[in-house]
């Protein structure tokens, strides 16, 4: 009797699935409540490598549902070979990635014989550290509770990384946005701003809008998104703010989050599955090309961007 074939894991849906559970909770996984600490608050693999784009959500919100404390994440045979087990009934949580592959198609007409690349979604099994016993004591936090955080502790981290982004910012009147025809940031004074750090978290969202200007990142969503493309930006600056934040040790929830806005991210999610694994890249992206100026004093859009794109968006706040 021929065995029965495990159907497929629909990855894309399962992980969108959660984010709107968290979203419809109050909690978005790109903002982090709880304290964060050393290389940004990012989850990391066993070797200390950060993870990046969707991984970074999802296992953020895994952590935060299961209450997890550790950021390292590994497989199976990973915490074998450091020496450790994972425990008996543990569930393993999804890390993804896309690989791609070549294929040659004849046209039926000419015989013409041209190859494409297929991109297709792959996975793979992590545990967290906390579930698994045996592995060195620097995978798992300290248990005592850390002394509060001063909200401008960290100014000279936040000073560094915005001095250093060459982009023309504009303080006054009572908006927060960033103008795509006159390609600039407009913001509040800072005494408006409960904390630094709070205008730290609103500049960050803005300065994102601004990296995917016209001659810079030239973020566009095309047909693809249509009219909710206006909603899909939002979504992709809200993400790279927290990618921000995490990155300055800032706590994400300084930034709010529009009830309108939430609304429109829940529909654009539940239209298309793939769309939080989309917006993740393209607020990593965003992010990347951030930190580049403080590292070179220049940053470089990838190349599969076309400078000229135009601009869709209208002023984005």
């Amino acid at each position: 009797m021929p065995t029965k074939q495990k159907p497929n894991r629909d990855v894309a849906a399962e992980i969108t699935n959660l984010i709107i559970r968290k979203l419809e909770e109050g909690v978005a996984p790109w903002s982090r409540p709880w304290r964060v600490s050393g290389a940004g608050g990012r989850p990391l693999r066993h070797c200390g490598t950060p993870y990046t784009g969707i991984n970074v959500l999802y296992l953020w919100a895994i952590a935060d549902a299961q209450g997890y404390r550790s950021r390292y994440w590994m497989t199976y045979r990973q915490a074998e070979t450091l020496g450790g087990n994972v425990r008996r009934g543990e569930q393993g949580s999804l890390s993804v990635y896309y690989s791609s592959f070549k294929k040659t198609e004849a046209d039926p007409v000419t015989g013409v014989e041209t190859e494409r690349s297929i991109r297709f979604l792959r996975h793979y099994i992590v545990f967290n550290a906390d579930q698994i016993d045996g592995l060195p004591a620097y995978f798992y936090p300290a248990d005592e509770d850390p002394a509060p955080t001063d909200p401008s502790a960290r100014q000279a981290e936040i000073d560094d990384f915005f001095h250093a982004i060459p982009a023309d910012v504009r303080h006054g009147g009572d908006r927060a946005f960033f103008h795509p025809t006159f390609d600039y940031v407009q913001m509040p004074h800072q005494r408006s701003f409960k904390t630094m750090d709070h205008y730290a978290s609103t500049r960050a969202h803005e300065t994102v809008h601004w990296s995917g200007g016209t001659a810079r990142l030239a973020r566009t969503f095309g047909k693809r998104f249509g009219d909710k493309a206006y909603s899909f930006e939002e979504l992709v600056a809200e993400i790279g703010s927290g990618l921000v934040c995490a990155h300055l040790g800032l706590p994400n929830e300084l930034h709010d989050n529009h009830a309108s806005y939430v609304a429109h991210w829940l529909g654009i999610l539940r239209a298309d599955k793939t769309a939080i694994i989309h917006a993740a890249s393209k607020a990593e992206q965003a992010f990347n090309y951030l930190r580049a100026f403080g590292a070179t004093g220049v940053a470089t859009a990838s190349t599969d961007v076309r400078p000229g794109a135009a601009e869709q968006f209208a002023e984005a706040a």
